[in-house]
C-alpha cells in the first residue's frame, strides 16, 4: 500500500492549489479527481481574479486586501494566464450609488491594494462614451473606470495542477472517492479507478471536493463534523455580441444586484445569479429564470442585445458556491473559505468549504500551515509565490 504525507480530493482550484503547495514544501502529495480538473465550480466562475470591489460594503476588508494581495502575484507569476482589464461602472440617474460613493470606494480599494500602478481610477470623459460598445447612453451621468483581472479559470487550474506535477505532485483521475478511515496517525484513503479500488494512506486527508465536500465528509469513518452550509448557483449566459473595450459592472435594473459583462471568446458572457440550490451538485444547470434575468441585463445596457431572446444564447453554464449556512440573502454573506479539522493540533482531515477563484493560492498555504504538524519536517522544492504558471498547449 502506497503512502503519501497528502492525499487530496477534489481537481477543482483549491484541490489544485493544495497539490502544489503540499510538493512546492517538498511533501509527497496525490491528487483524487473523479472526473477531469476543473469540470466542476472551477470552470464555471466568472473568470475574474479581483479584489471584489463590492465586498468593502459588508466590511470584509481582509478578504479584499488578500484578494489584492494574489491578483498582483497572479499577474506576476502567470501572465499568458491572467490580464489586467479595464473595468467600466456606468452610472444612471436610477443607479443606487453616485459617482463620489464609487470614488470614494475605489479610493479605499486603492488604498488596500497599496496604491501600485494598477488601482489606478478614474471617470471617462463624455467624449468617449461613444466608444463603450453601445452602452445605453440615455440618463447616463458618469462612468467610472478601474482596473481589475480576467482569467480562464479551467485553464488557470490545469497549469496548477502542472506545476504540481513538474516538482513531483500525483493524480489520479478519473477516480472516485470511495471513503476512508481514520487511523490513530493518518488516515487510509479508497478510491476506485477503471473497475478497481486502490487503497493508500496518508498523513492527512484535505477534503477540497467544494460542493461536494460534505459528501465526502461523511464517507469518513469514524464519522466527523460536516459543518452546516448552503449550496448557492451561479448561472452565466454568453450572447452573439462583442465587447471589446473592457468588462462592465453593472446594476441588475430589477433588484440592484451586481452583474458583470465581458468579452469572452470573441463573444460576450453575462454573470451571475445567486439562487438557492438543493438537489444533486451533478446535476446543476442555469435555470429559465436565471436566464432570463441575465438577458434582461444585457438588453437594458447594450443596444446589440435589444432583440436577444433564449433562442440566441450560444453557451450556458451554473456553478455552485458553498456559502455558510444563513438566512440572509447569498449576496449578502461573508465569501471567507471555512477550513474544517477533525482535531488540533495534529488533523488527520482538513475540510475547505467555499472560498474565491482569486484566493486559492493563499487559501492552501493556510491549509498547509494547519497540517504542518502532522506531517513533520520535510525540504523546501519551490515556493508557490514564484512557480510560474503557463497555458496548456
Amino acid at each position: 500500500m502506497r503512502a503519501f504525507d497528502v492525499v487530496v480530493v477534489g481537481g477543482g482550484i483549491h484541490g489544485a492549489g493544495v497539490l502544489q503547495a503540499a510538493v512546492a514544501a517538498g511533501h509527497s502529495a496525490l491528487l483524487i479527481e473523479k472526473s477531469a480538473l476543473a469540470s466542476g465550480t472551477s470552470s464555471r466562475s466568472s473568470k475574474l481574479i479581483h479584489g471584489g470591489l463590492r465586498y468593502l460594503e459588508s466590511g470584509q476588508f481582509a478578504l479584499v486586501r488578500e484578494s489584492l494581495h494574489e491578483r498582483a502575484v497572479h499577474l506576476r507569476i502567470a501572465p499568458d494566464l491572467v490580464q489586467l482589464k479595464s473595468f467600466f461602472i456606468p452610472v444612471y440617474e436610477e443607479t443606487r450609488r453616485r459617482p463620489w460613493q464609487l470614488k470614494l470606494g475605489l479610493w479605499l480599494y486603492a488604498l488596500l491594494g497599496g496604491f501600485d500602478a494598477c488601482m489606478r481610477f478614474g471617470s471617462v470623459p463624455r467624449s468617449e462614451w461613444p466608444q463603450l460598445d453601445g452602452l445605453k447612453t440615455q440618463d447616463l451621468d458618469a462612468v467610472i473606470r478601474y482596473y481589475d483581472a480576467q482569467t480562464d479559470d479551467a485553464q488557470l487550474t490545469r497549469a496548477v495542477v502542472e506545476s504540481a506535477c513538474a516538482l513531483g505532485g500525483e493524480t489520479a483521475l478519473p477516480a472516485r472517492f470511495v471513503g476512508a478511515t481514520l487511523l490513530e496517525e493518518g488516515v487510509q484513503v479508497s478510491f476506485e479507478s477503471g473497475g478497481e479500488v486502490t487503497e493508500c494512506r496518508a498523513r492527512v486527508l484535505v477534503n477540497a471536493a467544494g460542493p461536494w465536500a460534505p459528501q465526502i465528509a461523511r464517507a469518513i469513518r469514524p464519522a466527523i463534523h460536516v459543518p452546516d452550509v448552503d449550496l448557492v448557483q451561479g448561472a452565466h449566459i454568453v450572447l452573439p455580441m462583442r465587447v471589446t473595450e473592457g468588462i462592465y459592472y453593472v446594476e441588475s435594473p430589477s433588484d440592484g444586484r451586481a452583474v458583470f459583462v465581458m468579452p469572452w471568446h470573441e463573444a460576450t458572457l453575462v454573470g451571475t445569479t445567486e439562487t438557492p440550490f438543493h438537489g444533486d451538485p451533478d446535476q446543476v444547470a442555469p435555470l429559465p429564470e436565471e436566464e432570463e434575468y441575465l438577458l434582461g441585463v444585457a438588453r437594458h445596457y447594450f443596444s446589440a442585445a435589444s432583440g436577444f431572446t433564449r433562442n440566441d444564447i450560444v453557451q450556458r453554464f451554473a456553478g455552485l458556491r458553498v456559502l455558510p449556512a444563513a438566512s440572509q440573502k447569498a449576496f449578502d454573506r461573508s465569501r471567507e473559505t471555512i477550513f474544517t479539522t477533525d482535531r488540533d493540533p495534529y488533523p488527520r482531515v482538513l475540510g475547505i468549504y467555499g472560498g474565491k477563484l482569486t484566493g486559492w493560492r493563499a487559501a492552501a498555504e493556510h491549509v498547509l500551515e494547519r497540517i504542518q504538524p502532522s506531517l513533520g519536517e520535510s525540504r523546501r522544492r519551490a515556493s508557490t509565490d514564484q512557480l510560474v504558471l503557463r497555458r496548456a498547449q
